[in-house]
């Protein structure tokens, strides 16, 4: 796949697609194109069979992302038809994210502000390095946050913890972060990125039917209940009895043996 912009490194290996957001000497500072290639990467992850896992971090050891490059608002946002340009790109970007129907994970170091960190809540897991802070300065900036960026923050750590953060502005430390639920994992920062790397190892190596089935339930009981497609989780976890890889299972631990899952 071409890159869409240098601000943004992606590739592929060992089952795991990898996204980098590139502007280090900005704190990773999310740009107009980079919302553009995001979503053109997590479409393309999507439809590739040979990825199981997407991994997202930030270039450098500062910062995750210190959240949207604001040196392109004058340009970006200096009406109401840019400003509802850009907005619908970041939303096509975040829109991206969530319908890839396979494990993602954030892994996060340094800041992870902003639109960093709303582009982080999207990921199903966030691990974090010690040294990661996280908040949304929207009330110090008079932005108002909108409904689905608040949506997600309220189904992943709930109302009360949101307010805080919304509220204050301020930044909080991954212990802090993790005690709200925000991060799943708080590692050193020195072995970050091997854990993380192990950890999508251990993803991509299992049942690719059964994690997209899981992931798809999961994300029904997050919909209302008018909105939920129960057939269609019920599609996914009969496909997971009717597959080869169930079969290669069952086989795999007869045997004693590693399964070698194929997705089919």
């Amino acid at each position: 796949m071409k890159a869409v912009t240098s601000k943004l490194i992606t590739s592929k290996a060992d089952g795991v697609g990898h996204i980098i957001l590139n502007q280090p000497e900005k704190r990773n500072a999310i740009a107009y194109e980079m919302w553009q290639g995001i979503a053109v990467t997590a479409d393309d992850y999507a439809s590739d069979d040979s990825i199981r896992v997407v991994v997202i971090s930030g270039a450098g050891d500062k910062a995750f992302s210190a959240g949207a490059d604001i040196s392109q608002f004058a340009e970006k946002r200096s009406d109401k038809a840019a400003t509802d340009d850009y907005n619908a790109t970041v939303r096509k970007a975040l829109e991206a994210v969530d319908r890839l129907g396979k494990p993602t994970i954030a892994m996060i170091q340094g800041f992870c502000v902003g639109g960093g960190m709303s582009l982080a809540t999207h990921f199903d897991m966030r691990i974090a390095s010690d040294d990661s802070r996280f908040g949304i300065p929207a009330a110090k900036l008079g932005l108002a946050y909108r409904w689905e960026d608040v949506r997600a923050l309220v189904q992943l750590i709930g109302p009360t913890f949101t307010r805080e953060i919304l509220y204050t502005g301020r930044l909080f430390d991954a212990t802090e972060a993790q005690q709200m639920g925000l991060v799943n994992r708080v590692m050193p920062q020195s072995e970050l990125q091997a854990f993380v790397s192990d950890y999508a190892a251990r993803i991509a190596a299992n049942a690719p039917l059964t994690v997209r089935s899981v992931k798809e339930t999961v994300n029904q009981v997050l919909k209302d209940p008018a909105a939920r497609d129960i057939a269609q989780v019920e599609r996914l976890i009969a496909a997971c009895f009717a597959s080869e890889d169930y079969q290669e299972g069952r086989q795999a631990f007869m045997e004693k043996r590693k399964p070698e899952f194929r997705g089919r």
